[in-house]
């Protein structure tokens, strides 16, 4: 039979609103709808489960609208007042909540807790065997393919880690196609003519560096010399005849420095063997420059005819006998030019060495020019322009 209830007829059907409804029904309330499905919960289960009773809760665990009255009847609701929550574990194993924290503020992460830093122990030393295995397996007597061939004066370290994967390098007969590779010191090496293809493409310039450009990198505002490679600057006498092409400029270093006060020959490559030789840990290659220089004596400044009166003994300390930062220099070939004027011929290149010589003796250099790399000389290249390295001109 059909259940009778307020606003039903005898069929269980809705019947028109009529006068007087209102003081035989109690006032509708949010849930109190009969014909609503039944809600299915987040985990699979229905609203035939117990109502949670809770603030603001009618019977049924359905939430009611706030009423006037129910600040009085509810405390403030606190950090940590959520009787849904599991308390949270602190540090010290007290499973205990927390205390009252203040008011949430943006970007605070009240559902979770901070984890503790703790600090990482120390590897055992079971742990740290195998890494001591490794390194006695490389102590074996072999070497690093790159740095052989860079040994061997066939390329740079950089550009044989470039030939190395292309195949350009056969070991023994065979390519080893694998960087970081080791092999014998006494491994037969070979590269292919690809790669001595590119490496012949690679140029070497000379410059005529003036005053007030530095050997590398733009400091202090002053511009590097690199700048001076420019189609404009190119020596029209070059020998070589070879033009000014923008490629050129990619990978263009420095090969030995020289101050900004300093003129004189200044070599810029994209060829690791010509940076090696010239600057290189084991380089030998001379460096000769001409340097002008003005005599502190004790009566004061002499600044001309100054070989007739600089004492010869200071001449042998320039030569060999003199140390920068503790450090011994090597043998020098110092001599007069002129009269105001010295030689050097080093095979080191410290920075502002001779300067710094100078300075032991009491010399003043008021200027330095280098004249020579090697075989390759500044020749009647005029300051400020520069001209490609010939394929017959070696340091």
């Amino acid at each position: 039979p059909p259940q009778r209830s307020f606003g039903n007829d005898d069929r269980g059907a809705p019947r028109p609103r009529r006068f007087g409804d209102d003081e035989a029904r109690p006032p509708r309330r949010y849930g109190d709808d009969e014909r609503r499905p039944p809600q299915r919960g987040g985990f699979g289960g229905d609203d035939r489960r117990p109502p949670q009773r809770s603030f603001g809760n009618d019977d049924r665990g359905a939430p009611r609208p706030r009423r006037f009255g129910d600040d009085e009847a509810r405390p403030p609701r606190r950090y940590g007042d959520d009787e849904r929550r599991p308390p949270q574990r602190r540090a010290d194993g007290d499973d205990t909540r927390r205390p009252a924290a203040p008011a949430r503020r943006f970007s605070d992460t009240a559902d979770r807790a901070r984890p503790v830093r703790t600090e990482r122990p120390a590897p055992r030393a079971e742990a740290r065997e195998p890494v001591r295995q490794q390194a006695e397996a490389n102590d074996d007597g072999l070497i690093r393919l790159s740095k052989r061939m860079s040994e061997l004066g066939l390329c740079s370290r950089r550009e044989a880690d470039e030939w190395i994967p292309r195949g350009w390098v056969l070991v023994d007969g065979k390519a080893v196609t694998e960087l970081g590779s080791r092999v014998r010191p006494d491994a037969e090496i070979e590269i292919l003519q690809a790669a001595r293809s590119e490496q012949g493409e690679r140029v070497t310039v000379l410059i005529n560096k003036p005053v007030g450009y530095v050997s590398g990198q733009a400091e202090d505002g002053y511009e590097p010399a690199a700048v001076l490679f420019a189609p404009e600057n190119q020596w029209a006498e070059d020998p070589t005849r070879k033009r000014f092409q923008p490629w050129q400029r990619k990978n263009l270093a420095p090969a030995g420095r020289l101050d900004i006060d300093s003129t004189g020959l200044l070599v810029l490559t994209q060829d690791g063997r010509v940076a090696r030789a010239l600057i290189g840990d084991d380089s030998n290659v001379e460096k000769e420059y001409l340097v002008r220089v003005v005599w502190e004596s004790p009566e004061g400044p002499v600044e001309r005819n100054i070989s007739a009166v600089f004492p010869a003994d200071e001449i042998e300390r320039l030569r060999h006998g003199l140390s920068l930062d503790g450090v011994p220099l090597k043998p020098a070939k110092v001599s007069w030019q002129n009269e105001e004027q010295l030689r050097f011929v080093l095979r080191e290149g410290r920075k502002r060495q001779i300067r710094r010589m100078c300075e032991q003796v009491g010399l003043r250099v008021v200027g330095l020019k280098r004249v020579r790399m090697g075989r390759v000389v500044l020749g009647d290249l005029p300051p400020g322009q520069w001209r490609f390295l010939g394929a017959f001109e070696k340091f």
